[in-house]
């Protein structure tokens, strides 16, 4: 689903991919709606895998500049093809699933909220000045990868990407105290 969209992805592709027998995959999955919601789930938990694996917390602005570094990295080892596989997912079927808008909300505002905990530990630190909001900061910032990670994919390069947080990184540490 992540190289051919879920449009592009039958029951059987995936079955024949993994292996196993249709009785299996309707065992699991009772239509593709369900295979679906599994896959938003698993690429969830494996995109927020990689990002605390990257980056224990991001509570610094050092941690937030390597997070940045391995964002761009990750980029380039993928030759900047797929974007990223929850945002070409919620592209794909937040305007006609239902179901699967809400669980890539859910999915998001998990990311969302890893990086807000970050600022909050910086501002409970008295690193990051009272006047920061990190609550918009985590948003701009999430909104800000999502672009870059788009832009990336159309353009085969990473300057959209490492323009985009370079920026917003910028903006970050001019609430630094």
């Amino acid at each position: 689903m992540f190289e051919k969209g879920v449009a592009g992805t039958s029951v059987e592709d995936v079955q024949k991919e993994a292996q196993v027998g249709s009785s299996q995959i309707y065992h699991y999955f009772k239509e593709k709606r369900d295979l679906v919601k599994a896959v938003i789930i698993y690429q969830t938990e494996k995109e927020l895998t990689t990002q605390e694996s990257l980056v224990i917390q991001l509570d610094s602005m050092e941690a937030l500049k390597t997070w940045r570094d391995a964002m761009v990295q990750l980029q380039i080892e993928r030759k900047c093809r797929g974007g990223c596989p929850i945002g070409s997912l919620a592209s794909e079927l937040s305007d006609i699933e239902p179901d699967a808008r809400s669980e890539l909300e859910d999915g998001f505002m998990k990311w969302e909220n890893f990086i807000r905990k970050g600022l909050i530990e910086m501002q409970g630190r008295g690193e990051l000045g009272t006047n920061a909001n990190p609550s918009e900061l985590a948003l701009a910032l999430l909104t800000t990868l999502q672009g870059g990670l788009l832009l990336t994919q159309v353009r085969k390069e990473t300057l959209p990407l490492e323009v985009g947080l370079d920026s917003m990184l910028a903006h970050i540490s001019s609430f630094i105290i």
